[in-house]
């Protein structure tokens, strides 16, 4: 890779996504910052200006669940840099409630823009970075690994997310481009905020699973308090965007390693099990 490197960051207007784009501009690199709403562009912005990389980022629309959108926003890269050298697929909705409560349709909306926006980006991608022997990233979640109670729809996005790359990684690789997933557990950004639908009306409509529902945030609250930052998720990413030989998949703090442990040794199901279900009581 040159000194003039472009990555393309999808789902910037805030959270990991925004401080990705400006972590990777102070890295060095030329950033394409792309949002599925421009409107929402002010906190980019002022990020972007505040670090002083505003000659290195790029703000372009770019919405994952309609094709032309991002078949448009890849093109323009091209045209403007001519090179594509790493894609960052962090672009994503939270979903709360259990199948019962937010029904189908949450959860292929879910997956429209989770798993089936990232796949749509990396198809779009993949012959530009097999040209430079790129970097395909993906910004994941503890909810890739382990299923969490009431976020039913977005585990089942996450893990299909993963299990595409992991799918994925050995047969870019022989033609030169690298994949990985970065796994954040708890972070302190406006992606909570933004979960849908909105949590007094999860309880309020929660019947049999009312008591469950209060424990969980109950529980999940003590999580939170452990919340690490975006900027440090996003340094996560940044690692994976530089090195060397970047490792497939990552976890971007302690206490989301010691819960990944835990899943990927744990072949009957029964320990993350026993983690998951006091959260409910």
């Amino acid at each position: 890779m040159t000194a003039l490197r472009t990555v393309l960051v999808t789902g910037t207007s805030s959270g990991i996504g925004l401080a990705t784009a400006v972590r990777a501009a102070e890295a060095g690199w030329h950033v394409v910052a792309t949002l599925r709403d421009t409107g929402r562009d002010q906190a980019l912005r002022a990020a972007v200006e505040a670090a002083g990389v505003t000659d290195r980022v790029r703000i372009t629309r770019l919405d994952v669940t309609d094709p032309q959108s991002v078949a448009a926003a890849v093109s323009e890269v091209i045209d403007e840099y001519g090179r594509l050298d790493a894609v960052v697929n962090n672009a994503g909705v939270g979903r709360l409630g259990t199948v019962e409560q937010i029904g189908v349709e949450a959860f292929r909306s879910t997956l429209e823009v989770n798993f089936f926006g990232a796949v749509e980006v990396t198809k779009a991608a993949l012959p530009h970075l097999r040209a430079v022997g790129g970097r395909l990233i993906a910004v994941s979640s503890l909810g890739g690994l382990i299923g969490q109670p009431f976020n039913e729809a977005y585990c089942a996005a996450k893990f299909a997310l993963e299990g595409f790359l992991e799918s994925l990684a050995t047969v870019a690789a022989t033609t030169g481009v690298r994949v990985s997933v970065v796994e954040p557990g708890p972070v302190a950004s406006e992606f909570v905020a933004h979960l849908e639908p909105s949590v007094p009306g999860l309880i309020e409509n929660a019947g049999p699973y009312e008591a469950a529902f209060k424990a969980y945030f109950a529980s999940t609250a003590g999580l939170f308090e452990q919340a690490q930052s975006s900027a440090e998720a996003a340094a996560a990413v940044i690692d994976v965007l530089s090195a060397e030989e970047p490792p497939f998949r990552v976890q971007t703090s302690d206490l989301a390693r010691g819960l990944a442990a835990i899943k990927l040794a744990d072949l009957d199901g029964s320990a993350v099990q026993a983690v998951t279900g006091p959260w409910l009581t």
